[in-house]
C-alpha cells in the first residue's frame, strides 16, 4: 500500500473529483483543463426567490463553464423564452445572464414568473434552479377613520398598526410627531405583528401622536399611518368630573385604581401551535396585561431551553431560538406573573425541514470501460422524494444508455463509453422546498501527460526525506515507474516509497542519492517520461554557541555564534532579544560571528538568540545575559555553574555505555545534580533529549542504549542559581542494529465498505525501529474458518486495505514489525470485522397485542444474525394511524418511529388514539442502516371515553323554558350512545336545588327544556357517553326571564360561583344587559352608576320614582355613553326606586334598586366674607394679578409686537403648516416655559426654533407637509414622496391625489 502524502516543496494538487476508487483524479492544471473536454457546470445563478426593485433593470444571473464553451437558453413558466422577440431583454456576451431593461420603458410586473437557465455543449446540458422573479411592492396604507382611544388608568390597551401587505414585508416601528422613538418597557412594547401593547396604561401615556411607520427596504420607502390619540382618565380627573356635577357636600368619588392579575393579550386562549423550518429562527411571543405589570418567564415542558441558541428579546416577552432543529420540537410555556397571580399559554412547536443534503452527487470522470456511481441522498421533514434528470430531461423519457441503471437515489454506471458523457440532475423535494444539483459523467480517453516541469531541481538536507514529484494525468489511469540515471534500472526496494500521486519519496537522503531521476508514465494509449534532478546538501550547524554571561553595569559583553554550512548555500544570521528584534541602538554591534553590546545597562538584561537560515534549513541557539550592579567592595558572586568538560565514553557494549566528565566551576554555589542529554544523529540530528539525572557528587554514569542509534551526549550542571550551559558534545557512538523489540500498538480492523477490511495501527516512533529498513508484516485470516494466514509486507505506513472480503465476517489480525535484521517478537492477535452492509431480512411473525385504547404491545421474531450483516443495534417499529373508526375520514399519515436497542423482541407503543385503525412494520438496524420492513400489520384500538362536547349554548330564554344547543365531542373515541344532561336550580342565596338527569339520544344536537321556573338561575352539566363510559363534562348557567326584564345577570358573583367558574366554557351573552346598579345618596341628590354589557354606543336613561308609589316613573336621559348619572332635586329623607335602561332596545332595563336620601339639615349658609380661607384666597389672586401686570409692562418696554400674520400662522390649521422654509430641515423643539422672550400663543405640541421666534412657515404638526415643494411632498395617507430637501415656493394644494412613487429615506433610516 502506497503512502498517501505529498511533498512540502511542491504546490498542492487540488482534486477536481473523488467519487469512487476507479474514478480519475483530474488536477486543476490550467493547460490540461484547456485541452480536456468537459460537460457544462453551472458556476453562478440568481437566488431561487428573487425579489427585484421595480425601478431598476432586472438581472437574472446564469454563468457556466465547460469545454467547448456552453451555449445558453431560458424557459419562462415552463415554456421556451425567446429573448430575440423581446427588445427589452438581452443576454450578456459569452454568458447566460439576462438583462431586462426596466429603466427604458419596461414594466417589472410584466416579467414576473419562473425562469430556468440551461447551459449546453456536446457533452451534456446543465440546468439552474427555478428562479422566481417578483417585483417588490410597497402599497399605500388603507384609509381609515381612527377614533380616539379613551382608557381608564390601569386598564390594558392595544394600538393596532395593520400595515399594508408588501413584498418583502415591511419593518414596523412607532414614533411620535417629533420623529422620536416611543419609549418601550416591560409595560409598553411592540409585538411581532407591529401592534403596540400596553399591559396597563398610566396618565403619562396620554398623547395624540402615536404613529406607526412601515419601512419597505427594497424600495427605500416609508409609509406612515394616521396618528392615533390616546386619552387616559386617571381616577383624580374622574373624581373632578363627578364633582363638577355635584354640590360641595358629600362628594362620592370614583373607585381607586384596582390591581388585577395577569391575562394574556397575545396569544389568546391557553394553547396554540407553531410550525417552523429547520435552520430558521424560532420566535415565540407572549404579552400580558395586568397591574402591577406582569413579568414573563419561559420554559420548555419536559426539557431545557437549548443553551447557546436561546435569547430573550422585548423584555423577555419574545423567546428567540436560532438555528432550530427537529430536537427543538415540543411544548413551550410562557408564564405571566404578578403579585396577584399568574396565567400561562402553551405553544406546541413542530420543526419541519426543507430538504438538505446528506450526500450531494459529485462529478464523475471515468475511462472507457470503467464503472462508477452517482449518489444523491437528502433528508428533510417530511422525507423528500428523489427524482433524476439527464441533460435537463426526466430520466424516464431521456435517451436510453445501456451503461446506466437507476436505483432510487443512486445511478450505477457499468462499462461506460465516450457517448455515456452527460449531465445528470438530482431533485430532492418536499412540501417545504427543493434541492437541485448538477453532476456530470465525463468519459475520457487520453494518453499520459506529465505535468511536472522537465529537469526540475530538488534540493534537500542530508539525512532528511526527499520527495520528487511526477504529477501526471491519463485515461485510463497511467502506471508510474521511476529510474535513476540515464540508463539506470527501475527503482524498487524498501529504501523508496512510491505514492499514488506519482511522487517518489527517499525517507533518508544520503550523499549518494544525488543524481538524475526519470519518471515514466504509460497506459494503453501511449507512454511519456520526464527527468528531474536531486541534490543533497550538508546541514547547517552552530559549532560555537553563545554562552551565558553575567556582566556588571556599564561593561561590555560579546556573544559568539560560529556556524558551519554547505558551501553551495548562503546563510543569513539574525540576532533576537527576548524573541524580538534587537533595539535600534548604536551600542549593539553585529559582527560576522558575534554580537557585542557596549555600555551595558539594566534594560539589556534578557535572552539573546542567534538564528541561522538557509533556503533549506534553519538552526538557532540562545544565551542569557544577566546585568548586575558593580559592587562597591569585592563581594562573593553567586552564579550558575560553568559547564562540565572533558566528556569521555568507556565500556562500550551493544546496549550500554559509561559516560564520565569533569565538573566546571561551581561559582560559589554547590552543584546539586547533573542532567545528561543525548542526540540521535541518525534519526533526529540537532535535537537533544533527556536521558537521566544524577546527584552532584557523581561524575560517572552507566547509560542504557538502544540499537541503531548514533549517540552523542552532553552534561548540564545544576545549582541553586540555575542550570549551566551544556557541555561540549561527547564523541559519537553508533550502536549496532537489531531486530525490533516491539510491535505496533492499537491494531484495529474495521471495514469501510461491505467488501473490504481496513487494518490500521500506530507506527513505531523514531529509534524504536532498532535498524534500517523498517517495515510491517500485516497478516489476517477469517475467524472460525480453517484457513491459512494471508500476509503482506508493507513500507513504514499505518494502514492496509484488504479488498474482496465477505460482508461482515470476523477476522483475526496481527501486525509485526521487521527491519533489515529480522522480525520483532510474535505479535498478539486482535479480532476485527469486514465492512457492514444493510440487513437482508425483515423480522418475522410480527404480532400486536392491544392492551387498552391507548397502548399496544408488539412482538416479533429476531432475524438470523447472519442476515443482519453487521453489528446488531436494535429494531425500529414504524407505526401510523390509518383512520378513525368513528369518523371514517382519512388524514395526512404521520409515521412514528420507536427504536428498541439490542436484541429485543418486543416493545410498547404508547400514545395511541382510541377507536382507530393503525398499521405498523418492524425493521432491523445495524451500523450501516435499516433492513427491509416486515409486512404491514393492521391493528385496531378499542373504544374509550369521549372528550367533552365541543360547545354548549343556552339560547331563547323564556318564562319557563330554555333552549340548549351543543356540538359533538372533538374526539368521540368510539361510537356515541347518548348524552347525559344534569341540571339544578340556584336560589337567591346561591344554594343548589335538586339535581335532575336526562339521557338524550346521540343523534340529537339541541333540546328545549320546558316547565322551568321563571326568573330562576339553573346550572347545567353536560357530557357524552360511549359503551366504555362517560367523558368529561361541560358546565354552563342560564336564567329564565320574567315579564318585565331580566331578573338576574349571568354569572352572578358569589362564593358558590367562584368555586365552579374555572370549569365554565364561557358563552357570549345573546342579549345586552345592565347589572350592578349602585346608588350613593345624599340629602337632595344621588349618584347612580352601573355596568353594561352589549353593543357599543348605547344611549342610556335613568327612571326613578318614590318607592311604594303607583305614580309613573320619571325619566332622565344620560348624556353620551357614560355609566353614571347624578339625580338632583330629590326630597330629603325619602325612599326612591331606580332602574337603568337603554334607548332603542325594547324592554331592556336593569333590575330595580332602592335607596333613601338623607334627612333635612339646618341651613349652613354663612357670611363667607368673614371666613379666613376666603380672605387668603383673595390676597393670593391680587398678588398674582400684580405680578402679571409687572411682566406685561417689562415686555412692552422691550418693543415686543404681535404681528397679525404671525398670530394667524401660529394658530393655523396644522394640516397645512410647512416645516422651516429656509432649509427644509426640522426645527428645534422647545417648551413654552423656556421661551422667556416670546409670548405668542402656541398650540400644544408646536415647535419653536432655536432663535426663539416662530416663523410664519413653522408647523405644530407631524410629517404632514415635511419636505413639500418641487422636490417632495407627502401623500394624504402619510407616505413619503420625493427627497428630503430645502423648500421652495409653496405649491397650491392638489386635493386628495396620492402617488406611490418611492423616495430615499436617509433621514428616516436613522430611526430604525
Amino acid at each position: 500500500m502506497m503512502k498517501n502524502s505529498i511533498s512540502a516543496s511542491k504546490a498542492s494538487l487540488v482534486f477536481f473529483l473523488y467519487q469512487m476508487i476507479s474514478a480519475l483524479d483530474v488536477p486543476l492544471d490550467s493547460k490540461l483543463l484547456e485541452e480536456l473536454s468537459q460537460p457544462p457546470t453551472i458556476t453562478q445563478q440568481s437566488p431561487k426567490d428573487y425579489i427585484v426593485d421595480p425601478r431598476e433593470n432586472i438581472v437574472i444571473q446564469c454563468e457556466a463553464k465547460g469545454k467547448p464553451p456552453p451555449s445558453f437558453s431560458w424557459t419562462r413558466n415552463g415554456t421556451h423564452f425567446d429573448i430575440d422577440k423581446d427588445e427589452q431583454v438581452t443576454m450578456k456576451p459569452n454568458s447566460g445572464t439576462l438583462v431586462i431593461n426596466i429603466m427604458n420603458g419596461g414594466k417589472a410586473e410584466a416579467y414576473e414568473g419562473v425562469y430556468q437557465c440551461t447551459a449546453r455543449n456536446e457533452r451534456g446540458a446543465a440546468i439552474s434552479n427555478n428562479i422566481v422573479i417578483r417585483p417588490s411592492r410597497s402599497p399605500l396604507w388603507t384609509k381609515e377613520k381612527l377614533e380616539p382611544n379613551q382608557v381608564r388608568e390601569g386598564d390594558s390597551l392595544v394600538l393596532h398598526c395593520r400595515p399594508p401587505v408588501g413584498l418583502p414585508p415591511p419593518i414596523i416601528f412607532w414614533m411620535d410627531n417629533a420623529f422620536q422613538r416611543l419609549p418601550q418597557s416591560e409595560r409598553v412594547s411592540q409585538g411581532l405583528n407591529g401592534d403596540l401593547y400596553f399591559s396597563n396604561v398610566q396618565p403619562e401615556d396620554t398623547r395624540e401622536d402615536y404613529i406607526c411607520y412601515a419601512r419597505f427596504n427594497h424600495t427605500q420607502t416609508i409609509q406612515q399611518k394616521q396618528p392615533i390619540s390616546v386619552k387616559v382618565f386617571s381616577m383624580d380627573s374622574l373624581n373632578d368630573t363627578i364633582a363638577a356635577n355635584l354640590s360641595d357636600t358629600d362628594i362620592y368619588g370614583a373607585k381607586p385604581v384596582t390591581e388585577r392579575p395577569p391575562i394574556l393579550l397575545t396569544p389568546t386562549g391557553t394553547t396554540s401551535n407553531k410550525v417552523e423550518l429547520r435552520g430558521n429562527v424560532l420566535l415565540l411571543e407572549c404579552i400580558a396585561a395586568g397591574l402591577p405589570t406582569p413579568v414573563i418567564r419561559w420554559i420548555k415542558e419536559g426539557g431545557e431551553l437549548p443553551a447557546n441558541r436561546t435569547f430573550f428579546e422585548n423584555f423577555k416577552k419574545t423567546l428567540k431560538i436560532i438555528d432550530v432543529s427537529e430536537a427543538d420540537s415540543g411544548n413551550y410555556k410562557c408564564i405571566a406573573r404578578n403579585i396577584l397571580g399568574s396565567t400561562h399559554h402553551v405553544i406546541s412547536v413542530t420543526v419541519k425541514a426543507a430538504p438538505y443534503w446528506i450526500t450531494a452527487p459529485r462529478n464523475l470522470v471515468l475511462s472507457p470501460g470503467e464503472d462508477g456511481t452517482l449518489i444523491c441522498r437528502a433528508n428533510g421533514n417530511p422525507k423528500p422524494s428523489i427524482s433524476w434528470l439527464a441533460n435537463g430531461v426526466p430520466i424516464a423519457i431521456a435517451p436510453e444508455d445501456p451503461s446506466r441503471k437507476v436505483d432510487g437515489d443512486t445511478i450505477i454506471f457499468s462499462a461506460v463509453q465516450e457517448r455515456s458523457s452527460a449531465v445528470y440532475q438530482c431533485n430532492a423535494s418536499n412540501e417545504y422546498g427543493y434541492l437541485l444539483a448538477n453532476a456530470f459523467v465525463n468519459v475520457l480517453a487520453e494518453p499520459p501527460r506529465i505535468l511536472t516541469p522537465a529537469n526540475k531541481l530538488y534540493q534537500v538536507i542530508l539525512d532528511s526525506p526527499a520527495l520528487i514529484d511526477c504529477a501526471y494525468f491519463g485515461s485510463p489511469k497511467p502506471e508510474i515507474e521511476w529510474f535513476k540515471g540515464v540508463k539506470g534500472s527501475i527503482l524498487r526496494g524498501n529504501e523508496y516509497v512510491f505514492h499514488d500521486n506519482g511522487t517518489l519519496e527517499i525517507p533518508v537522503a544520503q550523499k549518494d542519492s544525488t543524481g538524475t531521476y526519470t519518471c515514466v508514465a504509460r497506459n494503453e494509449l501511449g507512454k511519456i517520461q520526464n527527468e528531474v534532478q536531486l541534490e543533497v546538501k550538508d546541514p547547517t550547524m552552530i559549532i560555537k554557541q553563545p554562552e551565558y554571561k553575567v556582566i556588571q553595569r556599564y561593561g561590555h559583553v560579546s556573544f559568539e555564534c560560529i556556524i558551519k554550512h554547505d558551501s553551495t548555500l548562503i546563510p543569513t544570521v539574525i540576532w533576537l532579544k527576548d524573541n524580538d528584534e534587537l533595539p535600534d541602538d548604536e551600542r549593539f554591534l553585529v559582527g560576522k560571528d558575534n554580537l557585542t553590546i557596549m555600555n551595558v545597562t539594566d534594560k539589556d538584561d534578557g535572552t539573546y538568540t542567534c538564528i541561522v537560515n538557509t533556503t533549506l534549513d534553519s538552526v538557532s541557539a540562545s544565551a542569557v545575559l544577566t546585568v548586575v550592579a558593580a559592587p562597591p567592595t569585592p563581594a562573593i558572586i553567586y552564579a550558575r555553574p560553568n559547564p562540565p568538560f572533558d566528556l569521555e565514553l568507556t565500556g562500550q557494549l551493544e546496549r550500554s555505555i559509561e559516560l564520565s566528565w569533569i565538573p566546571g566551576d561551581e561559582n560559589n554555589s554547590p552543584i546539586t545534580s547533573f542532567v545528561i542529554e543525548y542526540e540521535d544523529g541518525l534519526h533526529e540530528p540537532g535535537v537533544w533529549h533527556y536521558q537521566t539525572e544524577v546527584p552532584g557528587s557523581q561524575t560517572t554514569v552507566q547509560l542504557k542504549l538502544s540499537p541503531y542509534v548514533n549517540y552523542s551526549f552532553r552534561v548540564i550542571a545544576v545549582n541553586e542559581i540555575g542550570r549551566s550551559q551544556p557541555s561540549e558534545p561527547s564523541e559519537q557512538y553508533l550502536t549496532k542494529s537489531a531486530n525490533p523489540d516491539e510491535n505496533p500498538s492499537n491494531v484495529q480492523g474495521i471495514g469501510s465498505e461491505p467488501d473490504n477490511l481496513v487494518i490500521t495501527w500506530e507506527s513505531l516512533k523514531g529509534f524504536q525501529s532498532n535498524g534500517p529498513g523498517l517495515q510491517y508484516k500485516v497478516s489476517w485470516r477469517q475467524k472460525d474458518v480453517d484457513d491459512e494466514w494471508t500476509s503482506v509486507v508493507v513500507a513504514n505506513v499505518s494502514k492496509y486495505i484488504v479488498s474482496g472480503t465477505p460482508t461482515f465476517v470476523p477476522y483475526e489480525i496481527k501486525v509485526q514489525a521487521l527491519n533489515d535484521l529480522g522480525y520483532a517478537p510474535e505479535p498478539s492477535e486482535v479480532i476485527g470485522h469486514s465492512g457492514e452492509d444493510l440487513p437482508m431480512v425483515a423480522p418475522g411473525n410480527v404480532q400486536v397485542h392491544v392492551i387498552n385504547s391507548t397502548l399496544a404491545k408488539v412482538h416479533w421474531d429476531p432475524v438470523p444474525l447472519k442476515s443482519v450483516r453487521g453489528h446488531l443495534q436494535g429494531y425500529k417499529v414504524y407505526y401510523w394511524k390509518v383512520q378513525s373508526l368513528s369518523r371514517r375520514s382519512k388524514r395526512h399519515i404521520e409515521k412514528k418511529i420507536l427504536t428498541f436497542r439490542g436484541n429485543k423482541t418486543f416493545g410498547m407503543l404508547p400514545g395511541l388514539e382510541p377507536y382507530s385503525s393503525y398499521k405498523l412494520n418492524v425493521r432491523v438496524v445495524n451500523g450501516k442502516g435499516e433492513g427491509p420492513a416486515s409486512p404491514d400489520r393492521v391493528f385496531k384500538t378499542p373504544e374509550g371515553v369521549p372528550s367533552s362536547p365541543s360547545f354548549l349554548k343556552i339560547t331563547n330564554p323564556t318564562l319557563d323554558s330554555l333552549t340548549l344547543e351543543w356540538g359533538s365531542p372533538t374526539h368521540p373515541n368510539g361510537v356515541l350512545i347518548s348524552y347525559i344532561l344534569k341540571f339544578q336550580p340556584i336560589n337567591n342565596t346561591h344554594e343548589l336545588g335538586p339535581l335532575v338527569e336526562i339521557r338524550i339520544p346521540a343523534n340529537e344536537s339541541s333540546l328545549i327544556l320546558k316547565n322551568l321556573n321563571y326568573s330562576t338561575r339553573y346550572k347545567f352539566y353536560f357530557n357524552a357517553q360511549t359503551s366504555v363510559g362517560s367523558g368529561s363534562q361541560i358546565t354552563e348557567e342560564a336564567v329564565t326571564i320574567m315579564d318585565e326584564g331580566y331578573s338576574e345577570t349571568l354569572f352572578a358573583t358569589s362564593p358558590v360561583m367562584h368555586t365552579v367558574r374555572p370549569t365554565f366554557y364561557k358563552v357570549q351573552p345573546l342579549y345586552p344587559r345592565i347589572r350592578n346598579v349602585t346608588t350613593a345618596a345624599a340629602e337632595t341628590y344621588a349618584n347612580i352608576s352601573w355596568e353594561y354589557e352589549g353593543p357599543d354606543h348605547a344611549n342610556f336613561y335613568v327612571e326613578y320614582g318614590v318607592a311604594g308609589s303607583k305614580e309613573d316613573w320619571k325619566k332622565e336621559i344620560v348624556n353620551g355613553s357614560r355609566s353614571f348619572f347624578v339625580l338632583k332635586g330629590l326630597t330629603p329623607g325619602t325612599a326612591y326606586k331606580v332602574r337603568v335602561g337603554a334607548e332603542g332596545l325594547s324592554g331592556f332595563r336593569s333590575s330595580e334598586d332602592v335607596f333613601e336620601t338623607g334627612p333635612a339639615m339646618a341651613s349652613r349658609q354663612v357670611d363667607i366674607a368673614t371666613q379666613g380661607w376666603f380672605i387668603g384666597l383673595m390676597c393670593a389672586v391680587a398678588l398674582l394679578i400684580l405680578i402679571l401686570l409687572i411682566v406685561c409692562f417689562i415686555r412692552r418696554n422691550k418693543g415686543g409686537k404681535y404681528p397679525v400674520k404671525e398670530k394667524e400662522d401660529a394658530h393655523a390649521d396644522p394640516e397645512i403648516q410647512p416645516m422651516k422654509e429656509d432649509d427644509g430641515t426640522f426645527g428645534e423643539y422647545r417648551s413654552l416655559e423656556s421661551d422667556a422672550e416670546d409670548h405668542k400663543p402656541l398650540k400644544k405640541g408646536s415647535r419653536t426654533p432655536s432663535d426663539r421666534t416662530v416663523k410664519k412657515e413653522d408647523s405644530d404638526d407631524s410629517l404632514v407637509d415635511y419636505g413639500e415643494g418641487v422636490n417632495g411632498q407627502f401623500n394624504e395617507d402619510g407616505s413619503f414622496i420625493g427627497q428630503y430637501s430645502g423648500k421652495k415656493e409653496k405649491e397650491p394644494a392638489e386635493g386628495n391625489e396620492s402617488s406611490e412613487a418611492p423616495s430615499p429615506v436617509n433621514a428616516m433610516n436613522s430611526f430604525v
